[in-house]
């Protein structure tokens, strides 16, 4: 095959191999080339995306959220809410096993919830308001609040990292801070742990005992029936090389092509380009609140100020009608679209940003700034930054590394220098973005609930609460003005933007799904 011997190089010639024998010998292989290497496979001890992809694959959810953004039953069977509106009480449907023939029980949701209400930020917020959760047979649970809370359904629901994944109670009362290992799922892939070649290629099979729903398939929502018997992530850290594969129909679908390859592809007949994705994408960067310099509030501010949105979308996107600019910490274009408290931030004002490091005492100081080197968009983001900090007047110091390994350091709460870290970037999709629920990365919650960079603020967090209860439009607008005012001052992130990330895949497949996640159920390969 023409792209053989480019792809050795990068991965080697007998992972290429086993991985063209390997799809050689299956009926049915959809090939798809992902946006990162699988290094993690716990996708509620790490919110990476290839992480919670991987989790879509071989676990299921209670819920999930169809292609209009509705929340639709998945799991569940039936469920309904006491008179009170304090105690919910959910029946799994029939038919659900995992993948080593036990049935799915009630037991294992309540613990599958508890460990994930520990570490995502819609989960902490359902957990506070939960008072208990108890068994009543094998297929029926009850959850019980403190009091009434409307983001019971919208949380079980949530479509994206950290989503609540339905795992075995055995793994699931694994301390949510320490990595599962053993993939013992629900749905409708199973993975082939013998087969996972990190750095080179995952597999996953059809599992034939998987009942799906009859509704069809919608969003995350519907009937999840495989139309192949395998499905192969083959890694290819190359954008040029991985563009020649498809052209090539060696493989079948790219996750992000890259942003400068878009209007070659576009021009290739066999080749279908388009926005799966209706919400975007917001991209973070990330600072460190624990260690010196970014400790520092004033600090922080000042390269939010240094920070051009405009830049950064035009190294990362180019082009226009694929990004914007946006200074909403819940996404533009969401009901929760807001600017207030800004005083010029994101427009790279950089006069106004050396005053604003020279008062906080912070000139000269030194910043570890991880650099993603194997995903294009990062990777950019990255150079970017570094030039920003160093004409502010920073000591920076790039460390590069490939994706899965950023996201096992970046939980790392030593300093710098003890392998700790100051900053690194990296994105969301509008669906984990748009409200204060479910954006981890706005939690003040500190070390123990917050995300990787552990801002604490209590009145983020008051706020965030108060969002949740409130029920009147109105009030939750002003609210959220508030937030966003209040978020400027602690700047748990610098947004450096909004974007809208195409998918590639050759024109022969069938069935590619709307949806904020890549899903791989439903889509049908050519004959070749």
């Amino acid at each position: 095959m023409r792209y053989l011997s480019t792809l050795a190089k990068g991965i080697g010639i007998a992972a290429v191999a086993a991985a063209m024998l390997s799809a050689a010998s299956a009926e049915k292989v959809l090939r798809i080339v992902p946006h990162a290497d699988l290094k993690n496979v716990d996708p509620i001890w790490t919110t990476a995306y290839i992480t919670r992809n991987h989790g879509y694959m071989v676990y299921d959810t209670l819920f999930a959220v169809d292609e209009k953004g509705h929340v639709q039953p998945q799991m569940v069977g039936k469920y309904s809410l006491s008179d009170d509106k304090l105690t919910w009480t959910f029946t799994l449907r029939d038919g659900l096993k995992w993948h080593d023939g036990t049935p799915v029980t009630s037991e294992d949701c309540i613990s599958s919830i508890k460990r994930w209400g520990k570490r995502d930020g819609a989960g902490q917020k359902l957990m506070d308001f939960t008072a208990d959760m108890k068994a009543v047979d094998a297929k029926t649970f009850t959850l019980t609040l403190k009091e009434p809370y409307g983001w019971v359904i919208d949380s079980l629901g949530k479509i994206s990292s950290n989503t609540p994944f339905m795992m075995q109670k055995k793994y699931a009362e694994t301390d949510a801070f320490t990595q599962v290992t053993e993939i013992v799922g629900s749905g409708p892939f199973k993975f082939v742990k013998e087969q996972w070649v990190p750095g080179s290629k995952v597999v996953y099979v059809k599992n034939t005992d998987y009942v799906p729903r009859s509704e069809p398939a919608s969003g995350a929502a519907g009937g999840k029936v495989v139309k192949v018997d395998r499905v192969e992530w083959v890694y290819i850290p190359d954008p040029a090389t991985t563009m020649n594969a498809l052209a090539n129909g060696e493989v079948d679908l790219w996750e992000t092509p890259a942003p400068d390859m878009l209007p070659l592809m576009k021009a290739n007949p066999n080749i279908e380009v388009a926005v799966i994705d209706p919400l975007g994408t917001q991209g973070w960067l990330r600072m460190n609140h624990l260690h010196p310099p970014f400790d520092n509030p004033k600090v922080r501010q000042a390269v939010q100020m240094a920070v051009k949105q405009e830049t950064y979308m035009q190294a990362l996107v180019g082009d226009p009608q694929y990004y914007r600019t946006c200074k909403a910490f819940y996404m533009c274009g969401s009901p929760q679209e807001s600017t207030a408290g800004d005083k010029g931030y994101l427009e790279g004002n950089m006069a106004k940003a050396k005053e604003m490091l020279k008062e906080a005492g912070a000139v000269g100081a030194k910043v570890v700034l991880m650099q993603s080197t194997d995903i294009p968009l990062l990777n950019n983001a990255a150079l970017v930054t570094a030039q920003i900090l160093r004409d502010l007047g920073f000591n920076v110091e790039m460390q590069a590394m490939d994706w899965s390994t950023l996201t096992s350091r970046r939980a790392k709460k030593e300093p710098p220098e003890q392998g700790g870290w100051n900053v690194f970037h990296t994105y969301t999709t509008g669906a984990d973005a748009q409200t204060p629920v479910t954006n981890i990365g706005t939690s003040g919650g500190g070390v123990e609930r917050a995300w990787f960079g552990w801002p604490t603020d209590e009145k983020v967090e008051k706020l965030r609460d108060a969002w949740a209860r409130e029920s009147d439009p109105a009030k939750k607008k002003e609210l959220i003005d508030e937030l966003q005012a209040q978020l400027f001052e602690v700047v748990p992130f610098a947004n450096y933007g909004q974007w809208f990330q195409p998918m590639a895949w050759r024109k022969g497949l069938k069935g590619v799904l709307v949806s904020p996640v890549p899903f791989f159920w439903n889509i049908e390969v050519a004959e070749k």
